[in-house]
């Protein structure tokens, strides 16, 4: 017996009837029909979605139409190894103790661009920026004593004394519009009085009472593109801000004074966006090198020869950079079953262990170094050199899924008292439950590829090579009456289940199916399953 399975496909470029006939005898059809007719409105209407497209021939159908051109074009170029990265130049800064043990770098928002230096966060999702400050901290040079040096490169000697961190006024850039609560990307829309009111939100950190909050704005990230066919050039790419009037916690006492790059999965981050609006793929590369300073760039799949590890679900979602490590070895000792989950998050000075794999961890530390273990204030596994001479520190490794390695370079760091002693102490710590943290200590020496288009990290040692920017480049014009690069429409913002995409709270990012549930029960429902997201997906990836 023979079973037809018809399906209706959306396509902005053409009309096509599309059959296949099986060996078996079975036949599997799909009528394909333009993504804005006539015929589109109709269908949308049928699944229940009001849908008004431009008037056939009309300017707005024609601006419609080269808008999906233009995707096109910026989808062919990422996929012939583009890359962006911060107009100030591609390098991160880390200041130490000064500002958190996190890593920085310098990025242009606006029109006229001004300048911000923001920590680069993995574990959240969105861009704030201090903004009409409540409670901010202060963005006075005079504060910032490590940061003069660098100002003197990046903004030249005669004004190196007058620059302050930057605080984001959206009225001063012609750029900056509001982001209404009816927008898919406000998480809190349902609590405005409106939907024509101003987004706010607000962002809990893992700190404790650690918060920034405010309201949305969308605005342009100024950015220099690399590789594909073209040569380095300016990109101006529509992003969301959160315009941080009021920050608490460790935002008001020395960390990321001047704002928070969120670099996770969610929406609203800036990989996501840029992936939305087809400038490069999802993924992003973070450089930490060992001369406190790295690299960042979007669109980043990194080398062939990297070693890879597939994301994990953490509760059944795959919101965050969450991986599998199935053992941790310190010197030759591997234990069995001490495997964990752990999030990769950049905005995470130090790394941290479950409290009983921590243990463990600390117990092989102490047999196999010549030294007493001691607590140096918040460290509990610190070790002072004897005088016979030096520690025998043990090498330390993870073993992820797919037996890939990962080893520390440099598994500790020094303290010294103050006194003319040193203090070796192994970067960890504990934290409760069963989920740890990758921090920044372990991923000195490694370039990390978080590619969330495939779902893998990747990871390879590195020497962090920087290329610098081009703020002074003026970016192409678009043609006369066009916006340039609007920020991803709401109907590009929803996820298949036609849920609303809201930004991630720190680390809490918008769940991703998991593959395997991708997976049908029989074989002729995951063809319908396959051709109903073929209509869903086709008007917006064409």
């Amino acid at each position: 017996m023979a079973i037809s399975l018809t399906a209706v496909a959306l396509l902005t470029t053409a009309v096509l009837m599309l059959s296949v006939e099986l060996a078996a005898g079975y036949t599997f059809s799909s009528r394909l029909i333009h993504g804005f007719s006539d015929e589109a409105v109709s269908f949308w209407a049928s699944k229940g979605k009001s849908m008004t497209w431009p008037k056939r021939e009309s300017v707005e159908h024609m601006r419609l139409l080269l808008s999906n051109d233009w995707k096109r074009q910026r989808l062919k170029l990422g996929s012939q190894k583009q890359l962006l990265f911060p107009s100030e130049g591609s390098e991160t800064h880390f200041y130490g103790n000064d500002l958190s043990w996190l890593h920085y770098v310098w990025i242009d928002i606006g029109t006229p661009n001004a300048s911000f230096l923001v920590a680069l966060d993995a574990g959240s999702d969105l861009l704030w920026l201090p903004c009409n400050c409540v409670q901010c901290a202060p963005l006075s040079s005079s504060n910032y004593s490590m940061l003069l040096p660098l100002c003197s490169l990046v903004f030249g000697a005669s004004i190196m004394q007058d620059k302050d961190l930057n605080e984001y006024s959206p009225a001063r850039s012609s750029s900056s519009k509001h982001l209404s609560c009816s927008h898919q990307l406000c998480e809190l829309g349902p609590n405005c009085r409106s939907p024509k009111e101003h987004c706010p939100y607000t962002v809990n950190y893992y700190s404790e009472n650690t918060s920034s909050s405010g309201f949305l704005f969308e605005d342009q990230l100024h950015l220099t593109s690399v590789g594909g066919h073209e040569h380095q050039g300016s990109v101006l790419a529509p992003i969301v801000i959160g315009c941080g009037s009021k920050q608490s916690g460790n935002y008001l006492s020395g960390a990321a004074p001047d704002g928070v790059m969120g670099l996770g999965p969610g929406e609203i981050s800036v990989p996501s966006l840029l992936a939305k609006s087809g400038f490069v793929p999802h993924s992003f590369s973070l450089c930490f090198g060992k001369s406190n300073s790295g690299t960042i760039f979007f669109g980043d799949s990194g080398p062939e020869n990297q070693r890879r590890s597939s994301f994990v679900s953490l509760d059944g979602n795959y919101n965050t950079y969450v991986v599998e490590v199935q053992h941790y070895c310190v010197g030759g000792t591997c234990p069995k079953q001490s495997g964990f989950q752990a999030l990769v998050d950049s905005g995470s000075s130090f790394t941290f262990l479950p409290s009983e794999i921590f243990t463990k961890v600390v117990t092989e530390f102490d047999e196999q170094m010549n030294a007493t273990r001691l607590a140096i204030e918040d460290f509990p596994c610190c070790y002072k050199a004897s005088s016979q001479g030096l520690l025998n520190i043990p090498s330390m490794k993870l073993l992820l899924a797919a037996n890939q390695s990962f080893v520390i370079q440099n598994p500790m760091f020094t303290i010294s008292s103050g006194q003319g002693d040193n203090f070796y102490c192994v970067g960890l710590l504990p934290i409760e439950g069963m989920i740890g943290i990758i921090g920044q200590n372990f991923m000195e020496g490694y370039q990390l590829v978080f590619d969330w288009e495939n779902m893998k990290l990747g990871w390879s040692r590195s020497k962090c090579q920087d290329i610098g920017g081009t703020a002074k480049v003026s970016p192409t014009p678009p043609p006369s009456g066009l916006t340039s690069n609007p920020l991803p429409t709401t109907e590009q913002q929803r996820n298949p289940g036609g849920h609303a995409v809201a930004p991630a709270i720190a680390g809490k990012a918008t769940p991703k199916p998991s593959a395997a549930s991708l997976l049908a029960v029989s074989w002729h429902y995951t063809m319908s399953s396959l051709l109903f997201s073929l209509v869903v997906w086709l008007p917006y990836l064409i």
